[in-house]
């Protein structure tokens, strides 16, 4: 007999049908039965060892968080709540171009100092893995949900080229080759770039396009984190559109918004990029996070030139006097590429997390009113508190705008994607709360994307983009990794003010057919792996 039965579930199966009703039989981690109610009239419904009543219920294949920022989380945190309880049941991590594989002693430092305010320093785990293949066997001893890795594009080159503003040499270069064949020959998806954020932002596009033809050449894909998303958005996309095709590469945007005042109103722009695109046959996907503030470091707006060399030589030029003033020329008069060419507004840049405990007083104000409480210039608040926490401080940024946010989750090739930093005290609430959000408030409560529709994007979409021949869909002989929601009620709980208050209305969560979430609570199982690639056929 058959493990589990889910019984009398409305079936939104992640094509974009509609639903049905249906019971659902799984066993051995894999969906073996589908029996729907028109089928079942007159005839003995399934049975197995445990029956669970989905009266009432969606029954949908898990989603897939095509941005996550959770490379340590998944290894520190087994109960991982804030992804296992929104119904995410496969995560894509070593986004934006900075991650811990591959590295060697030198570069694995470097790389915990640069991106501490992602995931923390790390003090806590044992970093006993230089190579892809090494972290995503570290990855399958066990992680709460299941992680598909890219390639970080700036850990590659701090490796072959370290953190200067230089092009690399022809032999650096072959080495940044082999590196990137050698992730992917170990099961990367692809590879990922941060191309606001040293070193990674330091590659011509030359450099690029010859990284991307090897990613291509095993069949993954490309996820920039582009050169702009302020003043030089629709330039930055269409050089990553050309970058890739020249490349013959598969190409998926990350969290793909258009921000600041210079852009409000701009989303059809840069979907009549998209569209002509692929009307010539580019391969285009994107992500993207139902919220309008976005979230990154504070060090992240510093001008590039600031970070040349590392975390340590950034510190050291901070803490120069004649140095930190041309920073905030930059910043404040002419618009730094960390900041997108927009000149910073400092009442916009929330602090949302520090590592020293000491400086909690900044977190939940902006960057403005701590200055004004203090009695310092903004510039000198945000300068101090980056001496002080090593560059770790995150910040919300709120510099979107709602109308891009609906035209873009509309398009065909959109997915869904948290951008999810879990570090610090206040962080973005789209970490515990980007996929209920979708469901409850721009289903729901909006009408923006049928619910039906909005499944599609945050399932099969992914899915395909991932090359998965057995997931994102509910269908006989794949992969039992399912949610159960109630479709009167999901909403996301976290809220700016309460940012890591899980969602309701997701009962039950399963992983390789076994429970993470049931009845609401975290159980104690540890189902996910490392998802690798599928070689192409």
């Amino acid at each position: 007999m058959e493990e589990l039965v889910i019984r009398d579930a409305d079936v939104v199966d992640g094509s974009g049908s509609d639903s049905y009703r249906a019971d659902v039989v799984v066993d051995g981690g894999r969906i073996v039965s589908i029996v729907k109610e028109a089928a079942a009239a007159g005839c003995q419904r399934p049975r197995a060892r445990r029956e669970l009543d989905a009266e009432g219920l969606v029954l949908s294949p898990g989603f897939v968080d095509m941005h996550a920022h959770s490379d340590l989380a998944l290894l520190r945190d087994p109960d991982h709540s804030a992804k296992a309880a929104q119904g995410v049941t496969l995560e894509v991590i070593g986004q934006d171009g900075l991650s811990y594989a591959p590295v060697d002693d030198r570069t694995l430092g470097e790389v915990r100092r640069a991106i501490a305010g992602w995931n923390g320093p790390g003090d806590d785990l044992d970093f006993d893995w230089r190579t892809v293949g090494e972290y995503l066997d570290r990855l399958d001893r066990g992680i709460a949900v299941n992680a598909a890795y890219l390639i970080p594009q700036g850990t590659v080159r701090a490796l072959a080229v370290g953190w200067e503003d230089r092009e690399a040499t022809p032999d650096e270069l072959d080495r940044m080759r082999r590196l990137v064949a050698e992730g992917m020959e170990q099961g990367a998806v692809g590879m990922s770039s941060g191309l606001t954020y040293a070193p990674g932002m330091y590659a011509p596009d030359a450099e690029l396009t010859e990284l991307c033809r090897v990613v291509a050449s095993y069949g993954g894909y490309y996820c920039p984190h582009h050169r702009s998303y302020g003043a030089g958005a629709l330039q930055a996309y269409g050089e990553m559109v050309a970058l890739t095709r020249e490349a013959g590469c598969s190409l998926h945007l990350a969290h793909a918004t258009m921000n600041f005042g210079v852009n409000k109103g701009r989303a059809p722009e840069l979907l009549a990029l998209l569209d002509e695109a692929l009307a010539t046959g580019s391969d285009i996907s994107l992500d993207t996070y139902p919220y309008t503030p976005g979230c990154t470091t504070l060090a992240a707006v510093l001008p590039s030139w600031a970070s040349e060399g590392g975390p340590e030589q950034a510190l050291k030029r901070l803490a120069d006097e004649e140095t930190a003033e041309r920073i905030r020329h930059h910043l404040e008069v002419t618009g730094s590429d960390g900041c997108h060419g927009v000149p910073v507004a400092w009442d916009t840049i929330e602090i949302s997390g520090v590592n020293d405990p000491a400086l909690a007083e900044f977190v939940g104000r902006t960057v403005r009113d701590s200055a004004d409480l203090r009695g310092e210039t903004p510039w000198e608040t945000a300068r101090g508190l980056l001496l002080a926490d090593r560059l770790a401080p995150t910040i919300l940024q709120h510099v979107g705008h709602e109308e891009n946010v609906r035209a873009i989750m509309r398009h065909r090739v959109h997915t869904g994607g948290s951008d999810g930093i879990l570090q610090g005290a206040k962080p973005h609430p789209r970490a515990y709360g980007t996929f209920p959000h979708y469901l409850g408030h721009y289903v729901r409560e909006s009408g923006v994307l049928s619910l039906e529709e909005c499944v599609a994007h945050l399932t099969s979409r992914p899915a395909a983009r991932l090359r998965l021949p057995d997931r994102g869909l509910v269908r006989e002989g794949y992969k039992a990794d399912l949610v159960l929601f109630d479709p009167a009620t999901v909403a996301a709980g976290s809220t700016f003010e309460q940012p890591r208050t899980l969602p309701v209305g997701i009962p039950h969560v399963l992983v390789d057919g076994r429970f993470v979430i049931e009845d609401g609570r975290r159980t104690d199982v540890l189902a996910g792996r490392a998802v690798r690639r599928t070689a192409p056929a």
